[in-house]
């Protein structure tokens, strides 16, 4: 069975400290590279496979934008996105559907609540149920919708990992991070994810996030105008408040987490951090990244520091805070 790298493979990432006892620890993988995509800093065993999850939309966007959907502005930041479902969100998912001319019922991702709370709770006073705009790959499969429509294919069947579509994402993930999927897996959307290494995944990132939107190759501009999207509206990538939003509004790093404890950014540098939390939590992977910009020069440290007050890191106790989730280096 293929499978991802062991405990002891791992290197201690994270810890959590309550009352100054440290009570947890989180282990993973890290890769570093530099603007020139160098790589300076390994942390664990980053040529195991590993599934990027939601961290993979930017090649899946991106793969969208180069079979001809006409994507931009904040539909590309959607596209991008594992956004949190407020009516902004889904306001612009329905643009994108629109210009596909289907509609809601034609997404075949779940139906799920909105995770932006303030969203949800308005739906549940209104007496809604959860819907499939709702689900926070929503953007994507609508962004997929419209990649079909544009370019000839049938929009049913659009998640078989067999439908024109998702040979051609395939091929642009396998170009982008330099080696052959060892696995497919269903993705919590339905859309399949592709197993890759650590280092490959960082080595795609790191290329959409340094691109040029005036480099003379097509794939290279639309990756610039991909990441120039998010940057530009950094509420679509999440939702206010989140931690891929915060970094992006505040340091206007480039960052796409993904469940399972993945996340990559890019500093506007270029410089490129790509990790795996191995049990699978990602509640301090932003903090980890961020330090690992910061020791790479690519951030400064009052920047970095600002930043974190502003990330869900505290741990509580009685009401008050006691400790903090930080990481171990």
């Amino acid at each position: 069975m293929p499978q991802t790298f062991a405990a002891a493979a791992a290197v201690e990432l994270a810890v959590v400290e309550r009352s100054g006892f440290v009570e947890s620890r989180h282990s993973g993988s890290a890769i570093v590279l530099s603007p020139d995509g160098v790589v300076v800093e390994r942390l664990g065993d980053v040529t195991a496979p590993i599934l990027p999850r939601s961290s993979l939309k930017p090649v899946q966007a991106l793969a969208c934008l180069t079979a001809g959907a006409p994507l931009e502005d904040e539909r590309l930041g959607l596209a991008t996105a594992s956004h949190t479902g407020t009516d902004r969100h889904v306001s612009v998912v329905r643009d994108i559907l629109d210009a596909a001319r289907l509609g809601e019922e034609d997404l075949a991702c779940p139906p799920a609540w909105p995770t932006d709370q303030s969203a949800r709770d308005e739906m549940v006073r209104d007496h809604y149920e959860p819907a499939r705009i709702r689900m926070n790959c929503s953007g994507k499969h609508a962004a997929m919708l419209l990649t079909c429509s544009v370019a000839g294919w049938d929009h049913r069947g659009y998640l078989d990992p067999e439908h024109p579509l998702q040979v051609h994402i395939r091929d642009v993930v396998e170009r982008l991070i330099g080696e052959k999927a060892s696995a497919t897996a269903i993705d919590g959307c339905g859309a399949p994810v592709y197993a890759m290494s650590l280092s490959g995944l960082a080595k795609a990132i790191h290329r959409i996030g340094t691109a040029s939107l005036t480099s003379p190759f097509a794939l290279h501009r639309s990756a610039g105008t991909l990441v120039r999207a998010v940057r530009e509206h950094p509420w679509t990538i999440e939702g206010p408040g989140r931690p891929d939003t915060v970094v992006t509004e505040r340091l206007g790093v480039f960052a796409k987490t993904g469940a399972e404890g993945v996340l990559v950014m890019v500093a506007p540098n270029g410089t490129t951090v790509a990790l795996k939390m191995l049990d699978g939590s990602g509640r301090a992977a932003t903090a980890v990244a961020l330090r690992l910009l910061e020791r790479a020069g690519a951030l400064s440290s009052a920047d970095v520091s600002d930043t974190m007050t502003r990330l869900p890191l505290s741990v509580s106790g009685g009401g008050r805070d006691v400790g903090a989730i930080r990481p171990a280096f």
